[in-house]
């Protein structure tokens, strides 16, 4: 889950990709809804590594980030809206959690 403080990638994403644990290892790929983030197709230095910026439109998944790790793994990240209240986000976090369990 990730609750970001705007819909601009390129301000957001370094700081989401500097919190992920070490063992996703480099992230090479992130894939957004492009009718909500500000960021073109294209790349980004991030920590001295290029990651690919890609934007989908798909309808299954407009609040969701997918991060690529060659010869690690994906993970989907559920997105909290930026300007969501603490209110409103505690159903969304507890019900993302209990779907984990």
């Amino acid at each position: 889950m990730w609750w970001p403080r705007s819909y601009d990638l390129l301000a957001e994403l370094p700081q989401l990709l500097a919190a992920l644990p070490r063992a996703w290892g480099h992230i090479a790929g992130v894939t957004v809804n492009g009718a909500a983030w500000s960021a073109a197709h294209g790349r980004m230095l991030v920590a001295d590594q290029v990651v690919r910026l890609r934007k989908t439109v798909a309808a299954h998944a407009p609040d969701t980030v997918v991060l690529l790790a060659p010869g690690r793994g994906r993970w989907d990240l559920l997105v909290v809206p930026p300007g969501t209240t603490e209110e409103a986000a505690e159903p969304i976090m507890t019900a993302a959690l209990s779907d984990r369990a």
